[in-house]
């Protein structure tokens, strides 16, 4: 059998999520190849941290490098667009962290990009890989619990009130949407039959112009609905349930579970179900992505789901007149 080829990974962007890789990377046995900043000795001290062998000047130093098989992108919600062109551009195959793009039409260049040289570009969302829902998935499918009726999902991470920080920052792409809301709805869209052709909010803007909490409401052909609350302001419970026809699934920290807790309305059993390892989280992402390179499957990548995603993002956001200064 021929051995598994090892690809080489750098990371552009080496900031808090950055950071998560690196340690997700440390905790499943692996090592990254390169790395590259805005400033190079972030960079340098993130190479120190995680045993990165090459340090980069530039992005496009990094880009250049024949030796660099996959880039990782964790650097600014706007700049997400221009670092992917590139990268796919240069032969590279892309991960992008959420949301992966400002926008659909920015999303469909960037896939017609990739399909055009051949290269898998995907979305870091860890729903998508958690193995908790690689089993919960076809569960719900088969029909084991009933029909989907209603979906609820909240994210609230209270962030410190500065117009200038990213999370509030227009110039930076921040809003709860794009950070927070893109799991809410990842998770949605995952348990729902089809994408929703309904959608309606009501949003709340931070003085800086950004969208700082919203609550949103879907429903598709099939009649599933979902409830959806994001904000940057309230603490919310990151708990997650899918209310079926015979039972719900309760999911606590959805967005990186390792449990879920099934309630029979029929008989009351309550079931728990485990999978997976937190801590692994970001390594699933990458061990995915590394078999859709190599096996030549990107199914688990979920493209089809990331770009309802986006869809959806982008309707909110036109719905609310908000505009980025890159869509001006």
């Amino acid at each position: 059998m021929e051995k598994k080829r090892t690809l080489n990974w750098a990371v552009l962007g080496t900031g808090g999520i950055a950071h998560s890789m690196g340690r997700a990377w440390a905790a499943g046995g692996g090592s990254l190849y390169g790395a590259a900043n805005r400033t190079r000795s972030r960079a340098e001290a993130f190479a120190e941290e995680f045993g990165v062998k090459k340090v980069y000047d530039s992005c496009d130093d990094l880009f250049a490098d024949p030796a660099v098989d996959v880039v990782y992108i964790a650097t600014p919600h706007n700049t997400h667009f221009p670092y992917i062109m590139k990268a796919l551009e240069s032969g590279k195959h892309v991960l992008a962290e959420k949301a992966i793009t400002l926008n659909s039409g920015e999303l469909a260049q960037a896939e017609a990009l990739a399909a055009r040289k051949g290269l898998v570009l995907a979305e870091a969302m860890t729903i998508w890989h958690m193995p908790l829902y690689k089993k919960l998935w076809p569960m719900v499918e088969r029909g084991d619990f009933g029909k989907v009726q209603m979906i609820t999902v909240n994210f609230g991470a209270p962030k410190p009130y500065d117009m200038s920080n990213r999370f509030f920052s227009r110039n930076l792409a921040g809003g709860a949407l794009l950070d927070l809301g893109v799991y809410a709805l990842s998770f949605a869209r995952s348990f729902m039959s089809s994408q929703p052709d309904k959608v309606d909010s009501q949003m709340r803007f931070a003085p800086g112009g950004t969208d700082e909490q919203e609550t949103i409401l879907l429903m598709n052909r099939e009649g599933e609905s979902a409830s959806l609350a994001v904000s940057l302001r309230a603490e919310l419970p990151r708990t997650a349930v899918v209310s079926c026809e015979k039972a719900y699934i309760e999911i606590p920290d959805y967005t990186r579970p390792v449990r879920a807790f099934v309630m029979n309305s029929q008989t009351g059993e309550r079931k728990e179900i485990r999978e997976g390892e937190r801590e692994l989280a970001l390594w699933y992402e990458k061990e995915d992505m590394e078999r859709a390179i190599l096996e030549g499957d990107a199914g688990e990548m979920r493209a089809p789901l990331t770009r309802d995603v986006m869809e959806i993002m982008t309707r909110l956001r036109e719905d609310w007149g908000m505009r980025y200064p890159e869509e001006e």
